[in-house]
């Protein structure tokens, strides 16, 4: 089936989701210095968080530029991912007001993780539709290794947190750092593609 309707309610939701992480941002509680201060948590989480949320927006944009197709596994799949990102919104304000609690900290980790996986699982749905497909194969396993370090980072981030959650919080923002630029291969593999042939 057509793809178009898919990346259409996902871009629907995501952008909703970006609405409402920038909603729980309150305007500071005085007209001075202090008080926009006293904000800077909540910004430099959302901020963080906003990152996240475009590097899926990216990269899901990616993977269905190399498809040719959708079906229900993927669908499905693709709510599984949106599931895990809606709930970015409710972490970021928990972790923005209290930036340096474990649990917090802990949970805007474990959502992250979670959220890789379901994407894990989404470009795989996706790839399975069409095994003959040389650019969304790449655009599946070209990344496996820094996926998988993601994860493992997440992973440890979760323990730090109930260490030193300052910590967990630098894990986090060096993972969103890897993942800011997409895959050169794909977007080479996906002009190639596209260019005219001469015969």
């Amino acid at each position: 089936m057509p793809k178009g309707r898919l990346e259409a309610f996902s871009d629907g939701v995501l952008a909703v989701i970006i609405t409402i992480m920038v909603l729980e941002i309150h305007s500071p509680a005085g007209p001075d210095l202090g008080a926009l201060g006293a904000s800077w948590p909540a910004v430099a989480e959302y901020a963080l968080s906003f990152v996240y949320v475009g590097i899926y927006w990216n990269n899901h944009h990616h993977l269905l530029h190399a498809s040719r197709r959708v079906g229900g596994r993927a669908m499905w799949a693709n709510l599984h991912l949106l599931f895990w990102l809606s709930l970015v919104p409710l972490a970021t304000g928990w972790i923005g007001k209290y930036p340096f609690a474990s649990l917090p900290t802990a949970v805007y980790g474990g959502l992250l993780f979670l959220a890789g996986v379901a994407f894990v699982i989404f470009a795989q749905a996706m790839a399975a539709l069409d095994p003959d497909n040389a650019a969304l194969r790449e655009a599946v396993t070209g990344s496996a290794a820094k996926g998988i370090a993601s994860q493992l980072l997440y992973l440890a981030a979760v323990g730090l947190a109930f260490v030193r959650p300052w910590i967990a919080q630098v894990i986090y923002a060096g993972i969103a750092a890897l993942w800011v630029i997409p895959d050169p291969r794909i977007e080479r593999r996906l002009a190639a593609e596209s260019a005219p042939t001469v015969d």
